[in-house]
């Protein structure tokens, strides 16, 4: 079987907001032989069915939906005549070449991009340079083990978000979420606009895993109540969802017994955590990181494997877009110095997460990158008048204040070469008194 290959200069998987914020960046730097593989049928990703504000906010400086997000980021693209293959999917990054067939143009080697649609077939993007940016997925019932049946009613917050804003369909009318994820916080306030009643929402933690604001505007405005460290222990109903029982966990989120009570409901959402879309990189060897099960990266976004680079939430979980555009437009410019000067000269530092931080990312950072470097981070639980620190060793070479910091909302900080470029590896910790 023939299959048939385009040449480009770098190949960008996903057509989300990373996806088109990276060949906007790889644009604007010079590179204007960019194709997107999207497996849609439209740009944009999850921005499509989030009608709801809050977007746009720091990128932007307006106060906009998800759909107006995304038609922004579109025009953009559409305005710099990048190519966007929809309903395509890609199935495998190649990034080994033979001696014999191996060509270096600009001093990198070319991966190769396998994918697939009904118009061509089976086809490559030959590509001097490839941004993994194929965002998250929902963490689903199955992960969970709650004891019970499978009866209708049962749906993701983002299946549901689907179902109501993009098909019109309603759900149910007596809804327990489990998780306070952005999207199960969003979305109790969408089934209450909807006309159902939320009669709780679950947390296993002992915080909220939400923005602050999401719980101010989506549950203390609605008055929908937010049980901390309780989750879903039964699930009643054979054909359709008849009820749940939450319970009150204990420090090792073992549920205490004497505190079951019976809620009944027709739906059941679950906002229990979003994973990386990773199968890709992985299948190409590119080294992962265990806590925020996307790619290990330096400052540039570059993983493991020399002209592979990573971006929004495949790389690590955001909570706003603002951030995921930021990130990947930083992606797309450095993936476009290394399509036009060849592989990165560096010199690396390893960057770890310490006390009271969960990751920080980039995992490492060069030397010799002649410009300032922002961590983004995630705190391991709720801090009141935190202080951040970053040092090498017992040396501190940079801290900042905080008011409040929760793991539902990632911080950034900035380093700057003079104070890093002299450092074995830098650490990043929190250091306050724990805020329950």
């Amino acid at each position: 079987m023939k299959v048939n290959t385009v040449k480009k200069d770098i190949a960008i998987i996903g057509g989300g907001p990373a996806g088109l914020a990276a060949a906007i960046g790889a644009y604007g730097a010079g590179v204007k032989d960019i194709i997107i593989i999207e497996r849609g049928g439209e740009p944009g990703g999850i921005l499509q069915q989030c009608i709801h504000n809050g977007f746009g906010l720091t990128r932007f400086k307006e106060n906009m939906t998800g759909t107006e997000y995304a038609a922004r980021c579109i025009a953009e693209t559409q305005k710099c005549g990048i190519e966007i293959l929809l309903n395509t999917t890609a199935l495998k990054i190649d990034a080994q070449c033979s001696m014999r067939n191996a060509r270096l143009e600009a001093g990198c080697a070319r991966k190769t991009v396998t994918a697939t649609n009904e118009t061509d077939g089976i086809f490559t993007v030959d590509a001097k340079a490839v941004i993994i940016a194929t965002g998250c997925r929902e963490r689903g019932k199955g992960a969970l083990n709650i004891p019970g049946f499978r009866p209708s009613g049962l749906f993701s917050a983002g299946t549901a978000q689907k179902y109501i804003n993009i098909y019109g369909e309603g759900i149910g009318k007596n809804v327990v979420i489990l998780g306070s994820g952005d999207i199960g916080l969003i979305m109790a306030r969408r089934m209450t606009l909807e006309g159902a009643k939320v009669h709780a929402v679950c947390e296993i933690m002992p915080y909220s895993s939400g923005l602050r604001r999401n719980i101010a505007q989506c549950l203390d405005d609605f008055n929908i109540p937010l049980y901390l460290s309780h989750t879903v222990t039964y699930i009643h109903g054979r054909e359709r969802l008849e009820g749940v029982t939450i319970a009150r966990v204990d420090g090792n989120k073992n549920p205490i017994k004497e505190t079951e009570r019976f809620i009944a409901c027709d739906t059941l959402l679950f906002s229990v955590g979003l994973i990386p879309e990773n199968e890709l990189a992985r299948a190409a060897g590119v080294r992962m990181d265990a806590k925020t099960r996307g790619a290990e990266v330096d400052d540039s976004r570059q993983t493991s494997v020399p002209g592979i680079f990573a971006c929004g939430n495949a790389l690590h979980v955001h909570d706003l877009v603002d951030f995921v555009s930021e990130e990947a437009e930083l992606a797309g410019r450095k993936a476009a110095g290394y399509v036009q000067n060849g592989a990165f000269n560096g010199d690396y530092i390893p960057v770890s997460n310490g006390a009271g931080v969960s990751y920080v990312v980039p995992q490492r950072i060069n030397r010799l990158c002649g410009g300032e470097i922002k961590l983004y981070f995630r705190p391991d639980n709720i801090y009141k008048d935190v202080t951040v620190k970053v040092s090498d060793g017992e040396r501190i070479l940079k801290s900042a204040k905080r008011v409040a910091a929760a793991p539902g909302e990632m911080e950034t900080l900035i380093v700057k070469p003079a104070e890093f470029s002299k450092a074995a590896g830098l650490t990043v910790t929190m250091e306050a008194a724990v805020w329950r």
